[in-house]
């Protein structure tokens, strides 16, 4: 009998081991508390020791290391394998989001809309703050009310550190991102997050942002796409989390097939 993980175990297996290059990992009760750069940070997450399950002071204990540090407070969880937590985190007064958890089932292949091509991003890329506002645009207005172009690119001390942070990653091969470009212009991103688990690759797809005009074109399902074929050169499991059920149907219908939830919470700062 085989005994290969599933694909839950290594989802978890991927979250426990991703911030271990870049943080030390504190205990708040049954959580592991990454201690990481703010410019990448990374969220509390339950213990994979097998030890007690997550308690409101557990949570109330990681939000204080995290803000002592200045990290966000934020928390993930997959709730089908920490049941306990959502109720917990609840409880500490933290608002809990519920996120479609889908893996890649099979290959669709996609054409991108006319006019548009799509570019893997090099390290020294100069147009990277660039890449990153439309990221930024895009998730700050999912309705598309906000233009690219007038948005003011960031050029703050903390915005200068997370292009660093995204340009040691793409450098060392931690992050591959993919930018689609329309008339010279930025209009989409997204990445994946390859890691090596004792010989079993896995890939996290993450930020994959178009602009609104974008949108009804295919564009976001197009990266994914792209993204997905170029992850499963070496990965053994693709995954993402779903801004919520009409996203999952669309990455439904280019291959990708639900699995579980992911649980977020997050304070602001």
């Amino acid at each position: 009998m085989s005994s290969r993980p599933g694909p839950l175990e290594c989802i978890e297996r991927y979250f426990a081991a991703a911030p271990l290059l870049d943080a030390r990992i504190e205990r708040a009760g049954a959580l592991d508390v990454p201690i990481a750069d703010p410019a990448w940070p990374y969220p509390a997450r339950p213990s994979r020791d097998g030890g007690e399950p997550v308690t409101v002071a557990d949570v109330r204990a990681a939000i204080d290391l995290q803000r002592q540090a200045g990290l966000p407070a934020a928390l993930e969880w997959i709730p089908e394998c920490s049941p306990e937590m959502t109720a917990a985190t609840r409880a500490a007064g933290l608002p809990v989001e519920e996120l479609p958890l889908l893996v890649a089932d099979h290959a669709v292949d996609l054409v991108l809309p006319a006019g548009v091509r799509l570019f893997l991003v090099g390290a020294d890329d100069p147009q990277l703050p660039e890449y990153q506002r439309v990221a930024d645009v895009a998730f700050a207005h999912p309705g598309g009310q906000a233009d690219v172009r007038e948005a003011p690119l960031d050029t703050s001390p903390e915005a200068r550190a997370r292009t660093a942070a995204l340009r040691e990653r793409i450098a060392t091969g931690r992050t591959v991102m993919m930018v689609a470009i329309e008339d010279g212009r930025p209009v989409a991103v997204g990445s994946h997050q390859p890691l090596d688990l004792d010989g079993t690759e896995v890939s996290e797809i993450v930020g994959v942002a178009t602009l609104l005009r974008l949108r009804a074109r295919g564009l976001g399902a197009g990266i994914a796409s792209a993204l997905v074929a170029h992850a499963r050169e070496t990965a053994d499991l693709v995954f993402l989390a779903a801004g919520d059920d009409d996203v999952a149907r669309v990455y439904e219908r280019v291959g990708f097939a639900r699995l579980a939830t992911t649980c977020v919470a997050e304070l602001p700062g």
